[in-house]
């Protein structure tokens, strides 16, 4: 009976700016429930940058997806170790090896991040929606027993991807962070151990490289999962 209302936030550790909605920055912007999917109408400079008025009870997915963005790295470091952070320690390798410098070069990034919410009952699924990599929950979390484990597949390209690392944020009621790190088996697959009344956010990355651009020599896809375990 209310609307549903979120913000597209960049920050870490569930803390950060809450981003007004611009049509240049997004590349995709949707709610799904059931079978229907919804292009979400927005005005440019909205904050918060959906509000919605569901049209029926049940599990919804709201799905972002950004246009690309550009990074200028001056500094060699700073590019080493957010990539070994993501799970990709062979960096400096693979950077030399195709005769790249160590400073002035760009990176691009796009986000494709999903939401669940539960609306009414919240009763319903998680789907592949077609974005490059994105999660898709096994399990519904607003049906689970309290505490337990939430199955999820992390995909690129509509493909399982195996042995990538998933960081987990997780806030509990009392507003504490923390963050573990796991990894998806060979069929994509992790399992993430939830409890009662505390929110996730889940994160994977794919580091690729970028041919035939003399500035912009690697592209980063973000995938993002967040949701709530009820109490």
């Amino acid at each position: 009976g209310v609307p549903v209302i979120a913000h597209l936030r960049n920050g870490q550790e569930f803390k950060g700016t809450s981003l007004a909605y611009f049509e240049t920055r997004t590349a995709r912007f949707e709610t799904i429930q059931g079978e229907i999917s919804t292009p979400v109408v927005a005005r440019m400079g909205d904050v918060p940058a959906l509000t919605v008025a569901p049209e029926r009870n049940g599990l919804m997915i709201i799905i972002h997806e950004t246009t690309a963005s550009t990074l200028s790295y001056t500094k060699w470091e700073k590019f080493a170790a957010f990539a070994e952070h993501k799970d990709f320690p062979d960096i400096r390798a693979r950077h030399l090896s195709r005769g790249l410098p160590e400073t002035g070069f760009v990176e691009s990034y796009r986000r494709f991040a999903k939401a669940l919410v539960s609306v009414g009952s919240g009763e319903g699924n998680d789907r592949a929606t077609g974005m490059e990599t994105e999660f898709v929950a096994r399990t519904n979390p607003y049906m689970l027993n309290a505490n337990g484990n939430l199955d999820v597949d992390l995909f690129y390209q509509s493909a399982p991807r195996g042995n990538a690392q998933v960081e987990v944020f997780e806030k509990s009621p009392d507003g504490i962070v923390t963050i573990t790190l796991l990894r998806t088996d060979e069929a994509g697959r992790v399992s993430i151990p939830v409890s009662a009344g505390h929110q996730y956010l889940l994160d994977a990355v794919v580091l690729r490289p970028v041919t035939g651009d003399a500035r912009e020599v690697w592209e980063t896809l973000w995938a993002a999962l967040t949701f709530e375990v009820p109490e």
